[in-house]
């Protein structure tokens, strides 16, 4: 059974990240807040636990497309490729932020993880429990939203919620308060130009 780890953002507790850590170290699956939505979260490099993502999400993991958690942008050179001045700019200016930018993966990320279109995509959180995990854990996270099965509400909020309905799929869930109800702005930038594939909550007014 899950268990709720509660994870407070000015000081969370060193024992309580380790259990955490431990988790993700053994292939576990874990739901984590973001600066957006929470998501279902696994370490990049754990097929185990990109299996357990892709059955909580309902979908087959060859066809899955999810994205990286990292903390900082030093993990881009070594996860995607084609990466312009310009468009450095734009994301060292826009992260950590709610945005995910899809780019060429490069052959750093198992093929597993790409998805047919040989693209992943990138996440910067600003949050401090996000950033505090990624830092003790040394290691990109895989994520994936998790969606409320209301037909109104598209994602849920609560990680009590959130436990009480996955519990039989996760390890645990990290409680870092009421998360967002809307998701990161989603931005092609496969091409000569960037592309807006969802809006959300980053704003593009000021992207270019």
């Amino acid at each position: 059974m899950a268990h709720l780890v509660k994870l407070h953002d000015d000081n969370p507790d060193p024992r309580k990240v380790r259990q955490v850590l431990e988790v993700l170290n053994q292939n576990g699956l874990i739901v984590c807040p973001t600066d957006t939505v929470y998501s279902f979260a696994t370490k990049l490099g754990s097929s185990k636990g990109f299996d357990r993502l892709s059955k909580a999400k309902g979908i087959k993991p060859n066809q899955a497309h999810f994205s990286l958690l990292c903390a900082d942008l030093s993990d881009l050179s070594k996860y995607a490729t084609h990466i312009g001045n310009p468009l450095f700019k734009m994301m060292k200016r826009k992260l950590p932020g709610p945005y995910t930018f899809v780019l060429p993966a490069s052959g750093e990320v198992p093929k597993l993880y790409k998805g047919k279109k040989r693209t992943i995509g990138i996440r910067v959180p600003k949050h401090a429990v996000a950033q505090h995990l990624l830092r003790e854990l040394g290691s990109p996270l895989v994520v994936s939203s998790v969606h409320d099965e209301d037909a109104v509400l598209e994602y849920t909020t609560d990680p009590e919620l959130i436990l009480e309905r996955y519990n039989h799929l996760v390890d645990l869930v990290v409680d870092g308060g009421i998360g967002h109800l809307e998701a990161s702005t989603v931005l092609d930038c496969t091409g000569s130009e960037p592309q807006v594939l969802r809006l959300g909550l980053g704003a593009i007014d000021d992207l270019w």
